[in-house]
């Protein structure tokens, strides 16, 4: 038998898998879809087997083509392994990675790290989902992202998690609070100021809730907001104080904020890498990956 396909046939047959429709997978390898339907009409000429089964709602694979879907990962993983190793050729290979990420993590991590990545790939595009924890879960769940980094919390059964940092919740506040010159405040007194708040969407509204069972706030906040980045900017408006997880904390000598730990009690957050159970990353996926790794943890009060 005659092998008559190329690298491009194989990377289009692990494209419609991945997508689980010509159309998107056309769109995500940058080609029309004619030449993907041609590229995969070509493989399985060449293969002499249907590798697909296609009706008008979905796409799924054969029974031959379930078997043949993990020797072309590994054939393909294997090539981005050797290229990506190569300096010289990195720096020219292309494509894109997804990482799902809660917004205070984004603020913490993903500066660093795209750059970092950037110089050593600077042809591979990186999308940030920066969504709420439920979202950032269920774009990992369903393959819409290579990765996630989120807190540990109600996680789908479909997902791993793998402890990065363990951090503690601050007050934000200004300079020129009466609180800012404290080595650290209850929670009590801090709920005896203006403060604001997180709507019940957030995952860290649920984080708290639990841990502040016995500490309940005598007041209501002045204001909620569904993300810590924009109860920060809150803050630093002199809108009032907030209670925020302190990666999501500017560095140390900001002209304005400042954080001071949060006790009676303590409340500590676990963030995380999550990926799907069983998922293979590519090898792009994998570099950035590792970069999220290696990211410094910041003392929890800066």
């Amino acid at each position: 038998m005659s092998i008559n396909f190329d690298l491009n046939d194989l990377q289009a047959f692990r494209a419609v898998v991945e997508n689980g429709s010509f159309r998107k997978a056309a769109d995500a390898i940058r080609i029309t879809q004619p030449a993907l339907s041609r590229r995969i009409e070509k493989l399985e000429s060449a293969l002499n087997v249907k590798l697909f089964e296609r009706t008008t709602r979905k796409v799924s694979l054969t029974t031959v083509g379930l078997a043949f879907l993990p020797q072309v990962e590994r054939m393909l993983d294997d090539l981005d392994i050797a290229l990506m190793s190569i300096s010289e050729v990195a720096s020219t290979r292309m494509g894109h990675v997804t990482i799902a990420c809660v917004p205070s993590a984004a603020y913490y991590f993903m500066p660093q790290v795209i750059s970092a990545f950037h110089r050593l790939y600077p042809r591979i595009k990186v999308r940030v989902l920066d969504a709420s924890a439920n979202e950032v879960n269920s774009a990992v769940a369903l393959g819409e992202a290579d990765f996630g980094v989120s807190f540990s919390g109600t996680l789908a059964s479909e997902v791993d998690f793998e402890l990065l940092l363990q951090e503690r919740y601050v007050v934000a506040c200004r300079r020129d609070h009466p609180l800012a010159e404290r080595e650290q405040v209850s929670w009590e007194e801090m709920y005896e100021y203006d403060y604001i708040s997180l709507d019940k969407t957030s995952g860290n509204r649920m984080v708290l809730d639990q841990a502040l069972l016995r500490s309940p706030a005598k007041k209501p906040s002045i204001c909620e907001t569904r993300h810590v980045t924009t109860m920060i900017g809150l803050v630093e408006a002199g809108l009032g104080v907030a209670a925020v997880p302190s990666i999501a904390m500017p560095a140390a000598g900001h002209p304005i904020l400042v954080s001071v730990p949060l006790i009676e009690p303590e409340v500590l957050r676990n963030v995380g890498l999550i990926k799907r159970r069983g998922r293979t990353l590519t090898p792009a996926a994998i570099e950035l990956e590792q970069l999220v790794r290696q990211m410094p943890a910041r003392s929890a009060g800066h």
